[in-house]
């Protein structure tokens, strides 16, 4: 069995690519602007080639030299910001979040790159919005039809019903349908991090966080919910920041700018119990500061979604 070619742009920490790191699946290259996620990708795929630039720069013939030929399949994560109604600045005109605001654009890119490569199967990972407003759906399909895929799919798959220990919900647009799989039993948060509790520097990016003891009297008044502030997103909707998790349930949606409080200590859960959120494994190491390794996390694929996804991949291409 050849191998089958896979690029990820947009790749992050690698939680996309993490599902297809197996036979017959092999991952050519990746493309991220963020140099410590750029870093990360390298040191755990280090059988990649990982191009730390912005897409913009990169053509189609670029790929095909490096990689030595076509790839099979596409993947990617363009950033979500533009569509998402967790962002206060958001453009109010849906059209702009797309064709005008530049991360929007970025978005096109992706399809620039499908329109040059012409892969098998392509799937785009972004916020249901893009699937949820009309005039965004219809303009992507239009995009795509463009460049020779008249059949667009846009897959809203839930995370948690795959066993994910927090809630995600994304939109996996591709020109094959995917199916929503389901777990035989939803996780929780303490299923996920209980094991952890007593490994601090153990574990890669488990270390544990000092914080004043100011913040330390106010983590203590938490009950299991409770959280210390919120922002108001573009929508109009208070978002919770700081929340003491509850751990007999799922955490809520891991973002860039998450930092949940553990459950039972009173401090913020650590890098490595943050991307157990995320079904990350163990010995997947994120490198960068603190901060830009949570946001890593934050602004994952879930491993369980790109493992699932996979080998639904796999079924398509030789059931």
């Amino acid at each position: 069995m050849s191998p089958v070619k896979v690029i990820d742009l947009f790749s992050g920490a690698g939680g996309f690519s993490l599902g297809f790191n197996r036979e017959p699946f092999e991952i050519k290259l990746s493309v991220d602007i963020n140099h410590a996620a750029a870093r990360t990708y390298s040191i755990n795929f280090p059988n990649t080639v990982v191009i730390e630039d912005d897409i913009r720069n990169i053509t189609g013939r670029d790929i095909r030299y490096l990689i030595g030929g076509e790839p099979d399949i596409i993947i990617g994560s363009p950033p979500c910001e533009p569509f998402t109604g967790a962002n206060p600045s958001r453009r109010s005109d849906p059209l702009e979040r797309l064709f005008v605001d530049e991360r929007g654009q970025l978005t096109l890119e992706f399809i620039r790159i499908v329109g040059e490569l012409k892969p098998k199967i392509f799937i785009m990972e972004n916020v249901p919005a893009i699937a949820n407003i009309d005039v965004i759906r219809s303009s992507i399909e239009g995009e795509f039809l463009r460049i020779g895929y008249p059949k667009v799919y846009f897959n809203i798959l839930r995370a948690e019903d795959l066993g994910n220990p927090s809630r995600r919900t994304r939109v996996f647009v591709s020109n094959v349908k995917l199916k929503q799989q389901k777990s035989a039993r939803l996780n929780t948060v303490w299923n996920a991090i209980g094991d952890l509790a007593d490994r601090p520097n153990l574990l890669p990016n488990h270390e544990i966080a000092e914080v004043s003891e100011e913040k330390i009297r106010k983590f203590a008044r938490l009950d299991f919910g409770d959280y210390l502030s919120m922002f108001k997103g573009s929508s109009g909707r208070n978002i919770p920041l700081y929340i003491r998790l509850n751990p007999y349930r799922l955490a809520p949606t891991v973002m860039g700018n998450s930092r949940f409080i553990h459950p039972f200590e009173n401090r913020f859960l650590t890098v490595r119990e943050q991307a157990r959120l995320m079904s990350y494994p163990d010995d997947h190491v994120f490198v960068g500061n603190r901060d830009e390794q949570y946001n890593q996390v934050g602004e994952s694929v879930p491993v369980v979604f790109s493992t699932t996804i996979a080998r639904e991949i796999m079924g398509i291409l030789y059931g």
